[in-house]
């Protein structure tokens, strides 16, 4: 059995270390830019060997697509979870609810947006498959916030599939401009847009 030292176990350390390689990974990929950082760089910002870096990552590639899925799997499950609480609630409700979790995850850290939206982008076909497993996940999320809404009798009945595709590449593009919008636009600004459009693309005729 591994040692413990300072009352730290070797596992303890292991997820410090990476703790560290993923918010190392956050500050240069969306500050120095993902094609210009080094692992190097990366291990001086972590405080990490490049040893240490290899054990917890095949490559730069590597953490950048474990960055990309982190930041999408804690925003789906804290919508998930709020939305649960929500089963008797009209669709204004529902819909304000989503989209106002949803926005206020990805944007606690404002680097979040930069790196899922413009670092992640076109960088290899894993990360490119990632990104489409969470296009479809979010569309199909959306999808049946407006089925439901449609068995309630408050949007038409037909097919949503395209639709909440289209939502999510706008929600995309609208948090690719605010992460870059100088002087900053304000988060509520961003979240109200996203809000009307949704509505508006799933009650129409």
């Amino acid at each position: 059995m591994a040692r413990a030292y300072g009352g730290i176990s070797p596992e303890q350390r292991r997820a410090e270390r990476r703790a560290r390689l993923l918010q190392a990974g956050l500050a240069l990929f969306t500050g120095t830019g993902f094609a210009a950082t080094k692992i190097s760089g990366l291990c001086t910002e972590a405080g990490v060997s490049t040893r240490n870096f290899y054990e917890e990552f095949a490559s730069k590639e590597d953490l950048l697509r474990e960055l990309h899925d982190l930041i999408n799997a804690t925003a789906f499950n804290e919508v998930r979870t709020a939305m649960a609480q929500l089963e008797t609630a009209d669709l204004a409700t529902r819909i304000t609810t989503l989209l106002d979790v949803f926005v206020r995850s990805v944007t606690a850290d404002p680097r979040a947006p930069r790196l899922n939206y413009v670092e992640a982008v076109g960088i290899n076909a894993e990360i490119e498959q990632q990104h489409v497993r969470w296009v479809n996940t979010w569309a199909e999320f959306i999808e049946a916030e407006a089925l439901r809404a449609a068995a309630a009798g408050v949007a038409p009945q037909r097919s949503y599939r395209l639709t909440a595709i289209a939502l999510v590449g706008a929600t995309t593009g609208l948090l690719r401009v605010w992460q870059a919008h100088e002087p900053p636009l304000a988060v509520d600004e961003i979240a109200a847009e996203i809000r009307e459009l949704v509505l508006a693309a799933i009650t129409r005729p």
